[in-house]
């Protein structure tokens, strides 16, 4: 596979996917496109695994994987599907490019990663900032708008969570069992919870439709194959950058497709975050340029 093929392909899905979410709501009901999303990309994983005879590992250290990666996705995309009714999908995108600076925190916190240079806290402080200024835009977009910003910033810090807790199982497991296992518990855990608090299948547009099976073959399977395809490949400060342009076009690709108009302050609050990732990444950059 091309390199350069794969990072874009990164930077397409992680741009088009809180447009996704959006489009493929249901009204009240927004745990049911959650589910077929995730069973349509757990039939695609089990489909491959049978295809190009890619065994589970039922170790110890791998079930604690599945279970680090299910629980993370399992908490952010409830919040996330819950906050896309009232948030613009630019902004989801936005908030998500926070998981480096999250991850950085929590690595910190449990001791797995390196210290917190002056750079790094500069970044984190101009995050803060941009997300201030973004609550403060919050009160513009809509009634629900700042418990939506509040319940995807939390979804966030879930997935940071679990990326963390991934990387310390220590479990050495191919990325489509991962996918595959995590897929798995995410199912057996929103059906149960779909049943208990709607337990009907709602009416679907064609767009609705499409998109459910757009996010879960693309959103759900490829994209983090080829994340993981990416990073095996690439050095941490290029793969870092994608963090620094999704926000970006998933704003502008909200603005041509869906009719978003992000005030100045949403722009103001992304410029904020961008300048804080830079800040916290710089380091990563300068190695890549050397």
């Amino acid at each position: 596979m091309s390199i350069p093929a794969a990072y874009l392909g990164v930077i397409l899905i992680w741009s088009t996917t809180p447009l996704a979410i959006q489009w493929s709501g249901t009204g009240a009901d927004f745990i049911f496109p959650l589910l077929v999303r995730m069973l349509i990309g757990l039939v695609v994983c089990l489909m491959l695994m049978r295809g190009l005879r890619v065994k589970m590992v039922l170790t110890r250290a791998a079930i604690n994987a599945y279970v680090a990666a299910g629980s993370g996705i399992f908490g952010a995309m409830l919040l996330v599907y819950w906050g896309a009714r009232y948030v613009p999908s630019g902004l989801i995108a936005v908030l998500f490019g926070l998981i480096p600076l999250f991850t950085g925190l929590i690595g910190v916190w449990m001791s797995d990663a390196e210290r917190l240079t002056p750079a790094k806290l500069a970044g984190i402080a101009l995050g803060l900032a941009g997300l201030i200024v973004i609550f403060s835009a919050g009160a513009k977009i809509s009634a629900q708008a700042m418990p939506a910003i509040a319940a995807i910033l939390v979804a966030v810090a879930i997935q940071a969570t679990s990326l963390v807790w991934v990387k310390r199982t220590g479990a050495t497991v191919p990325v489509l069992a991962l996918t595959t296992g995590a897929l798995t518990l995410v199912v057996g855990l929103l059906l149960p919870l779909w049943l208990m608090l709607f337990g009907h299948v709602p009416q679907w547009s064609l767009r609705t439709g499409l998109s459910t099976l757009y996010l879960g073959i693309f959103g759900s399977v490829a994209g983090f194959s080829l994340y993981f395809y990416v990073t095996k490949h690439l050095q941490a400060g290029q793969v870092a950058l994608i963090t620094l342009i999704t926000p970006v076009s998933a704003l502008l690709l909200g603005q041509a497709l869906n009719g978003e108009r992000p005030s100045l302050d949403v722009w103001l609050g992304t410029a904020l975050i961008l300048l804080g990732l830079g800040a916290h990444q710089w380091r990563l950059f300068v190695r890549m340029a050397r």
